[in-house]
């Protein structure tokens, strides 16, 4: 008789000492009895009339379980599918379908890696599975390894020669690989929109590559694209926190933006991930060099060591070119050493290139505009207080721009200081003799005998001087005239001027002073 236990009633006493299949215990059994052939048939066919019972059992309970998934997956509720294709599995875990149904479902949950390794199953326990060779291929594919993906789709048009989407899957597979080729050697030649692009087409294939997104990361954070990249390798970091590139592109994008320490802790920790990490090292050295640097400049300048300060900044400036906003504000620093030392060309040189690398950056829009006043460079001076006002509108600004404005006027005028051949504090009695000197040396009766050319250029220079003289001797004209107001509103008209009234009335008329015998 039999219990569907899964062995035979009557020899279950015998059965025990044996750790093996029911139908394996009876065959021992029946050796150690000595029974006949005829014995041992009926109780093996009994034996497996009950296991192929199970198996039956088993494989309609897993079909159940399937078509249920099959239900869930159809409603896109791709969580119950999955739970529902776990239990077939569980419950029948030899059918490679079933490994292929639940490989689609993490698919759809955009768990690529989970979803290859069902997909990997499914071909193992059936290699002439079509679907389960396409969703491993397009599982390789989504990852980034377009090598991999290849081959699966190879094998599916071994086994279906006119299969239309392992023949799209292959196009798909060979794209991946010439952007992959494509922005490899675009990296070397720095050029990192076109690596970026490259990126950016190869993950419409491989949307699951860490590594398409780490090198597109990457590109962003050289270009000065900071947000971006910074995003990017964070969303990396929430699925796998202990990610080294991540962690590295998420300290680049510290380090570019000058928060060195901080980037400095990113590159340990990718270091403590990775201990080979090559470009995390190398960006740990020369951030930790660069704020070495920085700092003895900015203590040379304090002390008033500005050659060294200088050369501090200079080779602060050699560590690393990409570091846009630090070498922004080494140039700013190196330009204020300059204006120190004098040097203002260089000054404004050094504020340029500052102002290159990143075009925001007020003080050095402020550094260059005083350097461009020092040198009576005004009309650039305008337009870089301008520059500074309309991003900050403060009161300090605006009167910045105001007397840029005003030393701009000015400069446009005749510089009566300059034709009397004095400075801006002369005296009184320095503006006379000056005057004086400057006259008698253009009077047109001097050059009588000069060429009519010469002649009308003397009598310019001559009505010039006698226009000078007349502004800068009246305090109420010259105060005017230095503070950039229009003298016309004093009701001179200089058009009509006349320096031989002038000169007369200084040499005491039309007798006091002659040119012959001179």
């Amino acid at each position: 008789s039999a219990d569907f236990s899964g062995s035979c009633g009557s020899c279950d006493p015998w059965l025990a000492p044996y750790q093996v299949s029911p139908v394996e215990q009876c065959r021992a059994v029946l050796r150690q009895l000595g029974m006949w052939s005829l014995v041992a048939s009926q109780c093996l066919s009994i034996l497996l009339f009950i296991s192929l019972g199970d198996i039956l059992l088993s494989f309609r309970e897993a079909e159940t379980f399937k078509e249920q998934g099959n239900a869930y997956y159809a409603k896109k509720d791709y969580n119950e599918a999955y739970n529902y294709y776990t239990k077939a599995i569980d419950a029948c875990p030899n059918n490679a379908s079933y490994y292929g149904n639940r490989a689609a479902t993490l698919m759809m949950l955009g768990k690529f890696r989970e979803a290859l390794g069902d997909a990997q199953q499914s071909v193992r326990l059936d290699d002439t599975f079509v679907r389960g060779h396409l969703r491993e291929g397009k599982c390789h594919l989504s990852l980034g390894n377009a090598m991999a993906a290849s081959r699966c789709f190879q094998r599916v048009l071994e086994l279906d020669h006119t299969n239309p989407q392992a023949q799209q899957e292959l196009k798909n597979a060979s794209a991946v690989l010439e952007y992959e080729r494509i922005a490899e050697t675009d990296f070397e030649k720095r050029d990192f929109r076109k690596v970026v692009f490259c990126m950016d087409r190869a993950l419409e294939f491989a949307p699951a590559c860490h590594r398409f997104k780490i090198l597109k990361a990457e590109c962003l954070a050289l270009l000065g694209r900071y947000p971006e990249a910074q995003s990017v390798a964070s969303d990396i970091l929430r699925m796998d926190s202990t990610n080294a590139d991540a962690l590295y592109v998420r300290g680049l994008c510290l380090y570019y933006e000058d928060c060195i320490e901080k980037a400095v802790q990113f590159f340990i920790q990718a270091l403590r991930m990775a201990p080979d990490h090559e470009k995390a090292c190398l960006a740990c050295r020369n951030a930790k060099a660069l704020k070495a640097k920085k700092e003895d400049g900015n203590k040379a300048f304090k002390e008033g060591n500005y050659k060294l300060a200088y050369e501090l900044y200079t080779e602060a400036l050699g560590i690393d070119p990409n570091n846009i906003k630090t070498n922004a504000k080494l140039y700013c620093n190196r330009g204020t050493v300059n204006s120190k030392l004098r040097k203002l060309e260089e000054a404004i040189d050094d504020c340029t290139n500052a102002i290159k690398l990143d075009d925001t950056y007020i003080k050095a829009y402020l550094r260059r505009a005083q350097c461009y006043m020092d040198t009576e460079q005004y009309e650039d001076a305008v337009r870089d207080y301008e520059k500074v006002y309309q991003t900050e509108k403060t009161k300090e600004h605006k009167q910045c721009l105001k007397n840029a404005q005003v030393e701009l006027k000015k400069s446009k005028r005749k510089d009566y200081y300059k034709i009397l051949g004095v400075n801006k504090n002369a005296s009184e009695d320095e503006i006379k003799k000056a005057y004086r000197k400057r006259a008698l040396m253009h009077h047109p009766d001097r050059h009588s005998g000069a060429s009519a050319e010469i002649q009308k250029e003397e009598e310019k220079k001559f009505k010039e001087v006698g226009e000078a003289f007349t502004i800068l001797s009246d305090p109420k004209k010259k105060a005017r005239y230095d503070s950039g107001q229009d003298l016309e509103e004093d009701g001179m008209n200089m058009a009509d001027f006349d320096a031989n009234n002038i000169f007369k009335a200084f040499f005491g008329g039309p007798g006091g002073f002659s040119f012959e015998g001179r």
